[in-house]
């Protein structure tokens, strides 16, 4: 029985580690295989020349910059359902868009989150000639939105717990669903806040629409990878954090040269590599953070280049110092 036991974990083992290294296996293949979401302004859209721009294509430079200081990527189109799939299977390194950190999802996906690095919620677009004002106005509506996200069931769990009916049009992508409520086939649209606002100052007819003042969840993303690798879960995580530290110490894209050769401030001079060994403790170079904020720049930074010109408030996405949710952990 004891050998038979000890087969059965040594076969558990082997599965499990069978992604066990990721660092290591991104290092050897010379480039990173990252899941997006593509067709999502402000996320990730794919350009006419091939290169993507967003929030989440720069997660994955983020990555790359910390490990190679340069852009070496295999992007990886998906849906989200999907991306969740191939990262279990090991067919990418990263999820860097990632899905909402829910109980479920933590707990029986066999993935592991890497730290909150967008705070958002669940809203609503309708047009304004409905003359719909707020979500209580929906009893009885058709409400358009994506299969295999949070989205149906939050609206599942809001609407019956408010008391009001309503009937589905589900898509099996963001797209179809958002196309659908052009075309009048549905009362409203629902989706996460910001990409709801993205898409709509892309309409020439934007003044059509409104976007109803309620949010019916939260919804904190955060990247995600496979668990049992804990090290890459750091690295990661760490990614994210240096970002943040960095608009706390007001370090920027643009003066990271000059504030690395001339701040005598302890904290900062680990950061961007000039003191200690700080890279050596994730196996990474001394200056991979400073490639980080280099190649991207800091959490103001990306939220201005990304999302500011949708006209979406910052909110709990500030520094806590600013009255918003976000804090990097001490770089000592």
């Amino acid at each position: 029985m004891k050998l038979a036991a000890l087969c059965l974990l040594a076969t558990v083992a082997s599965a499990g580690g069978a992604h066990a290294d990721t660092l290591q296996q991104v290092l050897k293949r010379g480039y990173l295989r990252c899941a997006i979401v593509d067709g999502v302004p402000g996320f990730s859209v794919l350009q006419n020349d091939g290169s993507r721009v967003g929030f989440m294509a720069d997660n994955c430079r983020a990555i790359s910059a910390a490990l190679f200081a340069q852009s070496k990527i295999e992007y990886i189109a998906i849906s989200p359902a999907a991306g969740l799939t191939l990262l279990q299977a090991g067919s990418v390194d990263v999820f860097p868009g990632g899905a909402t950190w829910t109980f479920s999802r933590d707990a029986a996906l066999g993935l592991d989150y890497t730290g909150v690095y967008l705070y958002t919620g669940q809203g609503f677009a309708v047009r304004r000639s409905r003359h719909i004002q707020h979500v209580s106005d929906l009893d009885g509506a058709t409400i358009c939105l994506m299969q295999g996200t949070t989205s149906e069931q939050n609206v599942a769990d809001y609407f019956r717990a408010h008391g009001l009916r309503y009937s589905v049009l589900s898509f099996s992508d963001i797209e179809r669903a958002f196309h659908a409520y052009l075309s009048d086939r549905c009362d409203a649209f629902s989706t996460e806040q910001i990409s709801l606002a993205s898409r709509l100052s892309a309409l020439p007819e934007r003044g059509a629409h409104v976007v109803l003042p309620e949010l019916i969840t939260t919804e904190p993303y955060a990247a995600l990878v496979r668990q049992g690798d804990p090290r890459w879960r750091k690295i990661v995580w760490w990614i994210f954090s240096v970002r943040v530290l960095a608009e706390e110490l007001g370090i920027t894209s643009a003066n990271i040269d000059t504030v690395r050769a001339t701040s005598k401030n302890l904290e900062v001079r680990r950061l961007l590599g000039a003191e200690g060994a700080f890279g050596e403790k994730l196996g990474l170079p001394d200056d991979w953070a400073y490639q980080v904020i280099k190649s991207g720049g800091n959490q103001r930074e990306l939220w201005e280049r990304h999302f500011a010109h949708f006209g979406v408030e910052r909110d709990l996405n500030r520094l806590w110092s600013d009255g918003g949710l976000m804090m990097s952990m001490p770089f000592r």
